[in-house]
């Protein structure tokens, strides 16, 4: 697991926290897994305390569930909660938007614009993980600037339920929308137009929005199909049944 390694001693809860949660968004551990705190100690170096401290925070943030005295895992992906978090964060990127815009300098467009050219170059190579580092970037410039601690806490803690929804749908076309989207948006900052770039960035979340409906619509096929192959299996051993 390339996300999961030794850790320093400093903030060791806070950086435990950090390393098994980059592990799960980036899916090296696959929804449906048993975590045990015991392994992840012995992987990150760590004692069990900072890991324990790190799986409730993940439970609370929706990442891992757990029963009592049985296991703890990891949750699935599931449509529901990604829409409710988009709805959420999107809301926090058009405050951020709003209140940056009037704020920014040269500078922080012009790191806007490369973080855009990184996130394409990505989109055209198939680098998920460089064009999520991109987007986070861009979109970063306008959090900081806007000052705002609550909207920042936020989009930290709602964005990794997100993120595991993009990497598995990453490269079907709506990656390269948000790079023109992106471009519209920098320009509206350069301009100083608050007005168009809140729009755009709504704009980039309806796109995200729309994205979780094709998921949803996509596994309720799946579970169609899969209803369907187990009532034929249970067909074929009924005649197999008569046949004996």
């Amino acid at each position: 697991m390339q996300a999961i390694r030794p850790v320093g001693r400093t903030l060791l809860r806070d950086r435990a926290y950090q390393a098994i949660r980059d592990a799960i968004v980036a899916g090296e551990i696959e929804p449906g897994a048993v975590v045990r705190d015991a392994d992840f100690a012995e992987l990150l170096g760590l004692s069990r305390g900072p890991v324990r401290e790190a799986f409730s925070r993940l439970i609370d943030e929706g990442l891992l569930e757990s029963k009592p005295q049985s296991y703890t895992r990891v949750t699935p992906v599931v449509a529901a909660d990604v829409r409710d978090a988009a709805a959420v964060v999107g809301a926090m990127h058009e405050l951020a938007t709003r209140v940056a815009v009037p704020r920014l300098f040269a500078a922080d467009v012009e790191t806007m614009r490369s973080a855009n050219e990184r996130f394409a170059a990505a989109v055209h190579v198939g680098d998920v993980d460089a064009a999520l580092v991109a987007d986070d970037t861009l979109h970063d410039v306008l959090v900081r600037v806007s000052g705002n601690r609550a909207a920042a806490a936020t989009i930290a803690r709602y964005t990794p339920l997100i993120r595991r929804l993009e990497r598995r749908r990453f490269g079907e076309g709506g990656n390269c929308r948000s790079a023109g989207l992106h471009e519209q948006l920098i320009e509206a900052c350069a301009a100083g137009d608050v007005d168009e770039a809140v729009r755009v960035t709504a704009e980039i979340w309806r796109g995200l929005a729309e994205l979780v409906d094709e998921v949803e619509k996509a596994d309720e096929v799946d579970e169609a199909d899969e209803v369907d192959e187990a009532d034929e299996a249970d067909e074929v051993d009924e005649v197999d049944e008569e046949d004996r």
